[in-house]
């Protein structure tokens, strides 16, 4: 039977196949976004970044999520998947079984090639999920929780952007960001050749790129922009996992993205009836919420009737405010070149006297460890905090709101594993010829002992040392004494931890790195697995995109946007200029594989750059060890959760006060017995919960959980060893929150001697906003 043009659903259909065709037809890519919760162990676990042994995860400040984009030519052609982690850096043996699991379940369409995962290199977030010696000491170890969060959340978050494919549009941007990071090393930057220096008005770089992603139905869905500031705002004595600066400046662009209704069929799914639109922190809230109560001593009276209930055992775990199955707005900050880029930029002082520190090596009196960095909202570090990420997201909000080019070409990328440690390179001598050098197995300097600014060291160690300490070189030596070849190579590097040729009881450090470029139209993203400081990042940036203009046939131009993605797919800590690893400062100490290092990246990328111009294919001959049979954990596993007789998990050991009355602005807290957050991260739901009362129908509505800028969950033991253990539950009431009744609740996971986990949740005693 002939289908009739008049018929009115044939029409329908028809119009909506032709509307399907016109869209796939007129987008350049089909682009996906996905995120997922990777918040790691909440106690006991040390934190990556500081190496401070003392600094042990015990509690949250917000939760720390996995981004993804991924980015298709629409005719089944080319894909690259990006991931953006907060997290210090990425993980060599992290990648190497994410790319397993996608293997196993896409087959080759996602591999090593074209997948790179990055960190935002916060320092506190919970550690032990690299595979070499060097990065686990004071994490005592592997810490198997850490590494599988990790693995599970980038492979959710991937799955999620894969299933939200749709053809769109991809919008590119960038623009100056002035106040958001100081250089730390500045006496090693000016060892850099004043010609050089003269070409860049800054020290450090100031630049934000900005990709704006918009589906053709749902509208914009996320953006991913990179900016080198250390994510160092919170310090090392900070114990809360937190996402630092970068991890709050996506929060807060996450937030404003909902407000504004991104994605379309979001639009009102985080509704306020209240009317309070928040322009730079927004709150997650829940759909429903009561009308609010402007009769305060009513107020009051309700709340001061409603007694904690106590604590209670659950079947099941309360889901979040904020739900991972929904579409939603997706937005990265992703780490550039951030090396000698601190986000402290009031300057460094001596914590004795107030004082500048010494210009050159950073100490007081000749002690690094008084010498710290400031950031903006000092002494507050959660104040510092939250301006340097809103500094960033305003800037990323300007750059969204007005990214006018769009992005056309093709979709590629190239990848290479190559061995650092023996690794022939070709530089210019000093009176101007060609010779071929090689890099050294992997080495720290005396001057890494010494921290930074924004986390000084401890002993007598100190930025700038060429030299060494003879009692230091002792301790050294117990451990594994350099050899001349290895002393020679490394130089002017004191070498105090040979860790290239230290392989008990497995690897030290890497010696294989992968180094990746993926190119998106007229943008092109180089995934290094170090943090490059400002000028060797400009180096890289630059040699790279000598390569695409000269070799690649018309295809790129003076406007190519070449960024470049630090800490990624491995960790090998930095990467100095060649003037700069003279002068021995942290970074220069830190530069693993000798003077030369910067020269093998720049001499390897140009060639995949090249490779990719050309359409050429590249191969690895060697690839990275899979050590994860070898790791060994003394992290000690949890036993026993117990509360004193008569008391549940749950209950509230120091409550709201009786009739109490808050004011925007002050803060709540209640005190609760709990268990290990180690049971169960609970990674869909949360260990904290503001909930208002619906006056009408006497329900609890949940407004806030640990997710939120606001509400802080702070776990501890009274005494290292005990069993017991208590949840303070702190709540920063936001200027915008509406007036009313409202309670903190607290959720957990308790462990039995002989037995499983079992969940348990409290209340506190009700209190009145006004």
């Amino acid at each position: 039977m002939e289908a009739s043009s008049r018929n009115p659903l044939f029409s329908l259909v028809l119009i909506t196949i032709l509307s399907s065709w016109r869209c796939v037809l007129s987008s350049s890519y089909l682009i996906g976004m996905g995120s997922h919760d990777i918040t790691g162990p909440a106690a006991d676990v040390n934190m990556m970044g500081y190496a401070n042994a003392e600094q042990t995860a015990a509690g949250i400040h917000f939760r720390l999520k996995a981004r993804a984009f991924i980015v298709a030519e629409p005719d089944g052609g080319n894909r690259v998947a990006f991931v953006n982690l907060d997290a210090c850096m990425a993980s060599q043996i992290v990648t190497i079984k994410v790319i397993e699991r996608l293997k196993s379940r896409y087959g080759n369409l996602y591999t090593e090639n074209n997948v790179a995962i990055t960190g935002i290199h916060t320092h506190a977030g919970p550690g032990g999920y690299l595979q070499y010696v060097v990065y686990i000491v004071t994490s005592l170890g592997f810490v198997r929780q850490s590494f599988d969060v990790l693995v599970d959340g980038i492979e959710k978050a991937i799955v999620q952007a894969h299933e939200n494919l749709h053809s769109g549009e991809i919008y590119v941007n960038k623009g100056e960001l002035l106040n958001a990071g100081v250089n730390r090393s500045p006496s090693a930057y000016l060892n850099n050749p004043t010609s050089e220096r003269s070409q860049y008005k800054y020290n450090v770089d100031k630049t934000m790129t900005l990709l704006k992603f918009v589906d053709d139905e749902w509208g914009p869905v996320g953006s991913f922009n990179w900016f080198a500031t250390h994510g160092t705002s919170m310090s090392r004595t900070n114990s809360l996992i937190s996402g630092d600066n970068k991890g709050a400046a996506a929060r807060f662009m996450e937030d404003w993205g909902e407000q504004n209704g991104y994605p379309k069929q979001n639009a009102g799914s985080i509704a306020d009836p209240f009317g309070f639109i928040i322009k730079k922190h927004p709150r997650r809230v829940s759909n429903i919420v009561p009308q609010p109560n402007k009769n305060f001593d009513e107020l009051i009276q309700l709340a001061s009737s409603i007694e904690a209930t106590g604590g209670r055992r659950l079947s099941s775990i309360s889901q979040r405010i904020r739900s991972n199955d929904m579409p939603k707005f997706v937005s990265a900050f992703c780490q550039s070149n951030c090396g000698d880029v601190s986000p402290n930029v009031l300057g460094t002082f001596c914590i004795d006297t107030g004082l500048p520190c010494d210009f050159n090596h950073s100490t007081c009196n000749g002690k690094n460890e008084l010498c710290y960095g400031r950031g903006p909202g000092y002494p507050d570090e959660f104040e510092s905090t939250r301006i340097i990420a809103d500094r960033q997201f305003e800037k990323a909000v300007e750059l969204f709101n007005s990214a006018s080019e769009k992005i056309q070409g093709k979709v590629d990328s190239r990848h290479i594993y190559v061995d650092f440690s023996q690794l022939e390179v070709a530089v210019t001598s000093s009176n101007g010829k060609q010779e071929v050098i090689k890099t050294c197995p992997a080495a720290m300097g005396f001057a890494f002992a010494a921290g930074t600014t924004d986390g000084p060291g401890a002993f007598d160690f100190t930025q700038g040392d060429d030299t060494g300490n003879p009692f230091w070189r002792i301790v050294r030596n117990v451990l594994k004494r350099p050899g001349k070849k290895q002393v020679a190579c490394q130089s002017p590097k004191p070498i105090l931890l040979d860790t290239g040729e230290m392989d008990q009881p497995y690897a030290w450090a890497p010696a294989i790195l992968p180094l990746q470029i993926i190119r998106i139209g007229q943008v092109v993203i180089l995934a290094v697995p170090g943090e490059f400081t400002t000028m060797a990042g400009r180096r890289l940036r630059d040699a790279v995109k000598t390569v695409l203009i000269e070799q690649g046939n018309g295809e790129f131009n003076s406007n190519v946007h070449v960024v470049i993605a630090g800490l990624s797919n491995t960790y090998s800590q930095y990467v100095t200029t060649f003037e700069e690893y003279a002068i021995q400062r942290y970074e220069g100490a830190s530069t693993l594989y000798g003077p030369h290092t910067l020269s093998a990246y720049i001499q390897e990328f140009r060639k995949l750059a090249s490779a990719l111009v050309k359409g050429q294919s590249v191969s690895s001959t060697v690839s990275p060890p899979d050590l994860l049979d070898k790791q060994i954990s003394l992290l000690t596993p949890v036993v026993l959760d117990t509360t004193p007789f008569g008391v549940s998990f749950g209950d509230v050991s120091t409550d709201v006060p009786e009739n109490s009355k808050f004011n925007k602005g002050q803060i709540v807290n209640a005190t609760f017995w709990s268990a290990c957050p180690r049971n169960d991260l609970l990674n869909n739901g949360t260990f904290a919960l503001v909930e208002i009362l619906d006056s009408s129908t006497n329900d609890w509505v949940p407004l806030y959980d640990d997710d939120d800028w606001c509400l802080r969950f702070k776990w501890f033991r009274p005494s290292k060893l005990s069993s017991q253990s208590h949840a303070i539950l702190e709540w920063r009431i936001p200027e915008n929150t509406p007036t009313g009744v409202y309670r903190l609740r607290h959720f957990g996971a308790s462990k039995r001697l002989f037995g499983g986990v079992g969940h348990f949740t409290g209340p506190s005693r009700a209190f009145a906003v006004l």
